[in-house]
């Protein structure tokens, strides 16, 4: 899956974490489990404001949502995600959000003018660290999934 960049003062504040570095992997684990994600079968590292990730997930779904949610969190500028999933699909862009942006604005240069109805795709796509459409922030990275 690949590195994945995040802004480290943006996100969820987590016990032990700062702006200069990620919280400790137990705290990252509890983040999982805050959004119903399954962290069984991972391996956590951390390393400074580097976090890297690996094992197996269900889905290519789950693998990334696994990543965003950890990465999304203070302190934290990068997620080495090598995660495989056990059933494979195509994988999501990632966008980080910027001041000003709704899911509207993001769906139409995702996805093309005139395609900003099909923001509901990349909320359901960030569920469960996403549980409003008007509740994204500067700094957050999300998934957008490939249009079916």
């Amino acid at each position: 899956m690949g590195l994945i960049s995040f802004i480290k003062n943006a996100g969820a504040s987590l016990f032990g974490g700062s702006e200069a570095k990620a919280a400790p992997a137990d705290e990252l684990k509890k983040e999982l489990e805050k959004h119903g994600l399954d962290h069984s079968d991972l391996k956590i590292e951390v390393d400074g404001d580097k976090v890297k990730v690996s094992g197996t997930a269900k889905t290519t779904e789950e693998a990334e949502k696994i990543a965003i949610a950890l990465g999304n969190t203070k302190g934290v500028a990068t997620v080495q995600n090598d995660i495989k999933p056990a059933a494979a699909s195509a994988d999501s862009r990632f966008y980080t959000v910027v001041s000003g942006d709704t899911l509207w604005a993001i769906s139409e240069r995702e996805y093309g003018k005139g395609k900003g109805d099909q923001y509901n795709v990349i909320f359901e796509a960030n569920k469960p660290m996403l549980t409003h459409p008007d509740k994204i922030y500067p700094g957050q990275v999300l998934r957008i999934p490939p249009l079916a």
